[in-house]
């Protein structure tokens, strides 16, 4: 089976589900520390309760550990249910592991919190252009005048116009029309705000898909700008505490500094059973508990292909299934992989949600965030080497399509 890769690989955590009642839908799982998710265990509850085939689980579990990470794990949750979780190597609940390019979908969400409470300040919201002195003064004068034509959605969209980092092709049209060259950085960095901000166009906005964290990143600025916090500081108030996070942060603390900036482009690191109750959140449009914490109209955005971009499965920073590329998928599924291996995903059709963790040695290093590394690791995968009839180019089987053929196995296990 053959996929279109968009990004890099992700790490797993899963929530599903099917036909529930309404009383199952106003399931919300308190803190880890007051009890956290309800779970099942037993096959035949699991079976009973949740639709969903325990064996099945294993296998997707061990395909996952074979064939596509050095450490990580698998958590499913169906009817709000924890059904499922289990970690190899130096995977653990209690892990902080960068889990990359995820942290983008958590720009996106904050966001869309952000438009809705400063409508006032920023009215015209995804629609809003935003290279300019209002939202981005950092960014004036600006480097190339065409910047000013950028909006909001196209950043969240990764339709921007920026050129994308490594060698990420630019699409137009679902085809990768151009192949672009790696960037040369200058020869003195221009720090990381500003980083983002002078990164070339290699097309006009909105002609174009390249996948570039400079463009989420500079979103996170414009929502610096706007609500007078870093992001960080805004994801604790309106996320991670009505959420009932653990300890998590950022993998902020690299080659001997610290960024200056939460780093919208990605890095976020949570707790295994935290990581997944973002994407409960959007299976519950938004609501946790008596809370709407973001709106519903974005989150029904969230799940869908996006207007801002009309020239790959990207939105809103979520890669969608709408054309079904993802063939062993509902076509409602969404998710967001991250560099490693992990990922996100929300099947509402299902009532499914998952995580899941993927890393490598650097990507666990409790140095990059700062936390306490709070359990004893197994060494036991520290020289893992992907199988010989698995490596691609990133040592792994197919890095996304790995993450995308986790996503089909978990969704055959759903029975009823």
């Amino acid at each position: 089976m053959t996929y279109i890769s968009w990004k890099l690989p992700l790490c797993l955590v899963i929530v599903a589900g099917g036909a529930w009642s309404f009383a199952e839908s106003d399931y919300f799982p308190p803190a880890d520390k007051d009890g956290g998710w309800r779970t099942l265990t037993d096959a035949t509850k699991i079976r009973k309760l949740a639709g969903m085939d325990l064996a099945r689980l294993d296998q997707a579990f061990e395909f996952q550990k074979t064939e596509t990470s050095q450490h990580g794990g698998l958590i499913v949750v169906r009817h709000g249910y924890l059904v499922y979780e289990k970690y190899f190597g130096r995977g653990n609940r209690e892990a902080h592991p960068d889990m990359a390019s995820i942290g983008k979908a958590f720009t996106s969400v904050s966001v869309g919190i952000m438009l809705a409470e400063k409508k006032a300040q920023i009215p015209e919201g995804l629609d809003t252009k935003v290279f300019n002195a209002k939202y981005l003064p950092e960014a004036m004068p600006l480097d190339d005048p065409a910047k000013a034509d950028i909006t909001l959605g196209q950043l969240l969209s990764m339709s921007s116009g920026l050129h994308g980092e490594g060698t990420n092709p630019g699409f137009v049209n679902n085809l990768p029309s151009v192949k672009l060259a790696p960037l040369e950085r200058p020869a003195t960095p221009l720090g990381q705000d500003l980083s983002a901000l002078r990164t070339p166009l290699w097309t006009k906005p909105g002609q174009g898909y390249s996948y570039a964290s400079a463009s989420p990143h500079i979103a996170s600025i414009v929502l610096r700008n706007v609500v007078g916090m870093e992001l960080q500081q805004y994801i604790q108030e309106k996320l991670a505490g009505p959420l009932g996070f653990g300890a998590w942060g950022y993998a902020i603390h690299r080659n001997g500094s610290t960024l200056a900036h939460t780093p919208g482009g990605g890095s976020i690191a949570l707790r295994a059973t935290d990581a997944v109750r973002m994407p409960y959140l959007l299976l519950h449009k938004g609501k946790w508990g008596n809370k709407q914490i973001i709106p519903a109209e974005y989150v029904a955005m969230v799940g869908k292909p996006s207007p801002y971009n009309a020239h790959s499965p990207m939105g809103l920073m979520f890669e969608q299934n709408a054309d079904g590329h993802v063939f062993g998928a509902p076509r409602d599924a969404y998710f967001k992989s991250g560099a490693g291996g992990s990922g996100i995903y929300v099947v509402p059709s299902l009532d499914l949600v998952m995580y899941k963790m993927a890393a490598g040695d650097q990507q666990l290093n409790p140095e990059l965030t700062g936390l306490p590394l709070g359990y004893e690791p197994d060494h036991s995968r520290d020289s893992w080497k992907a199988p010989a009839h698995t490596q691609f180019t990133d040592g792994l089987i197919g890095g996304d399509d790995s993450v995308r053929r986790l996503l089909e196995m978990v969704v055959a296990a759903v029975v009823q």
